[in-house]
């Protein structure tokens, strides 16, 4: 039995291809008697015609993928393309590190823990790669006692972040402590 016409003619209506358009086996010589597009409307409308979902490409892979991602996942050597002045620009590595620089002797002189003339003298240091790293800063100002104004204040500014390590450490303790006195 070809249907060749009225699958045509049922895809226009539908506003699909042809091949989506699926007969029901029950009723093939109803649909071989539909000539005109009423009759098949007339079908449509009793499922004796129906339009087959479409095959799409299944997004459950990429949500997996995007998940992994944004956990830091995928990123290894095989995962690179490019250089790694493609992936982190040398000019925007560059400018994160001076002015993290800048502002680290910004808040120095705020505080007043160096002279002016010292805070120019390193920052045309930082300004012409001297220095790698903020630490490297501190470092610097460790071993060269003559840039400082107040040594007490180069110490507050310089140890807080071990400090914040050490009382973390003893707040998590304390908080095991009091979990084991409860058990």
């Amino acid at each position: 039995m070809i249907l060749k016409v009225q699958k045509r003619l049922a895809a226009q209506i539908l506003n699909c291809s042809p091949k989506r358009i699926a007969f029901d086996p029950d009723r093939l010589e109803d649909i071989k008697q539909a000539i005109t597009n009423r009759d098949l409307k007339l079908l449509i409308g009793e499922k004796a015609i129906i339009k087959k979902p479409m095959n799409a490409t299944s997004k459950f892979r990429a949500r997996k993928i995007r998940v992994q991602k944004s956990k830091g996942r995928r990123k290894g050597p095989g995962s690179h393309k490019g250089s790694h002045n493609a992936r982190v620009n040398i000019k925007d590595q560059w400018m994160t590190r001076l002015r993290v620089q800048r502002a680290f002797l910004r808040e120095l002189v705020d505080k007043g823990v160096i002279l002016r003339k010292a805070y120019r003298e390193l920052y045309l240091k930082s300004k012409g790669g001297y220095f790698r790293s903020k630490r490297h800063i501190k470092l610097f100002l460790e071993e060269h006692d003559e840039m400082i104004a107040k040594k007490q204040a180069l110490k507050s500014v310089i140890k807080p972040e071990s400090e914040s390590k050490s009382v973390k450490k003893r707040i998590l303790k304390e908080k095991v402590a009091e979990n084991e006195e409860e058990n």
